[in-house]
């Protein structure tokens, strides 16, 4: 029987995102992300032990919880998340419905490292166009709701990645850039696990 705080993989694949998109809170346990460390888009890992210390942060938010079943880690987690004010739900059937389902993942893996407070840095030029703008949507939406994106001067791009652990991004020389015919939108497809073909099964 579905939980009366559940919230429909259909459902919930279609605000994968939207401005509305709930942040996907993952509380799999290791034995489980080891085994499959594929993420849900815009998904932030959380430790379910360490509750009581990360709760705050999702006070009058609306929030879906995601484990392996959509059993007794999202139904806890859950109810605790509403107990400090957040609107929690559970994702039905958890990560095991999403994966039979064929929805999009990502290769976490192929991300850069977090800070300490769970966000990718990323900096880049300043005065950006079209195709610095796109990233930052990208990664916003799909990869870290919660991503730094630092914008300097071009002869800084480098030494300010240095100085503040960020990520650069569409420059020369660095990983996160134009390869061939492709530019660095069609790569962090390439590299999450997205399609080449330019936004496609991203929508």
């Amino acid at each position: 029987m579905p939980a009366p705080d559940g919230i429909a993989i259909p459902q919930l694949a279609r605000l994968i995102g939207t401005l509305d998109a709930p942040p996907i809170l993952d509380v799999r346990l290791a034995k489980d992300r080891a085994a499959d460390p594929r993420l849900l888009p815009a998904n932030p890992l959380h430790n379910h032990a360490d509750l009581a210390d990360w709760a705050s942060d999702y006070v009058c938010r609306h929030v879906v919880v995601l484990c392996q079943g959509g059993m007794k880690l999202s139904q806890g987690t859950a109810a605790w998340l509403r107990h400090v004010g957040a609107r929690a739900e559970v994702s039905e059937g958890g990560f095991q419905a999403w994966t039979a389902a064929g929805l999009p993942l990502l290769r976490a893996h192929r991300g850069p490292p977090h800070d300490r407070l769970g966000r990718t840095v990323w900096v880049t030029r300043a005065r950006p166009k079209i195709d610095r703008i796109a990233r930052p949507w990208l990664v916003r939406r799909f990869v870290d709701p919660v991503a730094v994106f630092l914008f300097v001067a071009p002869s800084e791009v480098s030494t300010v990645g240095d100085r503040f652990s960020a990520t650069p991004f569409d420059v020369e020389g660095v990983a996160w850039s134009h390869r061939g015919p492709l530019c660095t939108f069609d790569i962090m497809l390439q590299e999450w696990g997205g399609r080449r073909s330019r936004c496609s099964g991203w929508r």
